[in-house]
């Protein structure tokens, strides 16, 4: 069941990555409470993976969102069988995060399968894609660049679970396309700032000792310094353990919303899904939208507080 749901889950790019979301988090939930309950959840996810906004039916119309999973589907059977056996690069996930600033949907799949095919491990096209997912955060916060991460992390636990060779690597691929939607999203949205992902290496050069409290005093009201901040945490050899939990907490108090939730356990769960020497990175974008300690308890906090009194 779930190697079919995952392969239509990243077929198309409706619903801002929603369908995929709904297949790794609906699955991961089932796993929670049991599969005595999966009957009603699973027909509310095959109906919302049919969904295609009232336009003509897709298998019969060549459509926006559907255009890079036909470059997919081609270019997978050029795939030999030691695709995923290929070497760590850093440099290539960095030269691929480059591309995918311009790259169109259909671009990105092509060149996302000749890194591959050039013997490249997909465990650095990951990192490219979530560091992309952290620099839309910085460039514009809000709820487009919010879903690119939580996507990716939907994606990348339907390729850690899916078993099949072709279904892992159709999410790979589609992973990677649905980068440049996600940013054509966000220009339709209003300004994108030009600031890059590796700009905080130089900036928190020169930025004082941070302590976590510091940081998580500076995040929601002071994004920017927050994220410098964490980074000069981290290449000082600061706790990320000590700091994910301080978020943790903070979400639990300040959370007002699904987003809050959803995106926090995704950003943390990347944080080690990403190589070592580029996970610090990720980590510190994803300060720009996290909740800070300054933020409003959520009223739930104040109906527990008052039931200890």
């Amino acid at each position: 069941v779930f190697e079919l749901l995952a392969h239509y889950g990243c077929r198309d790019f409706r619903s801002i990555g929603h369908k995929a979301i709904f297949v790794a988090n609906g699955f991961r939930t089932l796993q929670c409470i049991g599969w005595r309950y999966a009957e009603p959840v699973l027909r509310s996810l095959t109906y919302a993976l049919l969904n295609h906004n009232g336009e003509p039916n897709p298998s019969q119309s060549d459509l926006k969102p559907d255009a890079s999973v036909k470059v997919a589907d081609e270019v997978i059977s050029q795939f030999g069988d030691n695709w995923n056996s290929g070497a760590i690069d850093h440099e290539a996930s960095r030269q691929l995060l480059d591309v995918l600033r311009d790259a169109t949907p259909e671009d990105a799949v092509r060149e996302t399968a000749k890194l591959v095919q050039s013997g490249i491990h997909p465990q650095s096209v990951f990192d490219a894609l979530f560091l992309s997912a952290g620099e839309m955060l910085m460039q514009q916060p809000g709820i487009v660049a919010l879903h690119a991460s939580t996507t990716s992390n939907a994606i990348a636990y339907a390729y850690r679970t899916a078993m099949k060779p072709e279904t892992r690597l159709r999410l790979l691929l589609q992973n990677a396309a649905f980068i440049p939607y996600f940013r054509q999203s966000m220009a339709s949205r209003g300004k994108v700032a030009g600031i890059k992902i590796a700009d905080l290496i130089e900036a928190s050069d020169s930025q004082a000792e941070p302590t976590v409290d510091v940081i998580f005093d500076d995040v929601g009201k002071k994004r920017k310094d927050a994220s410098v901040s964490t980074m000069r945490y981290l290449s000082d050899g600061g706790s990320p353990t000590d700091l994910i939990d301080t978020a943790r907490k903070l979400v639990f108090l300040k959370g007002n919303d699904s987003h809050d939730y959803k995106f926090s356990s995704a950003v943390i769960e990347d944080f080690y899904a990403v190589s070592p020497e580029l996970r610090n990175l990720y980590l510190s974008a994803a300060t720009y939208m996290l909740p800070g300690s300054n933020d409003r308890d959520n009223g739930l906090i104040g109906r527990v507080r008052s039931a200890f009194a």
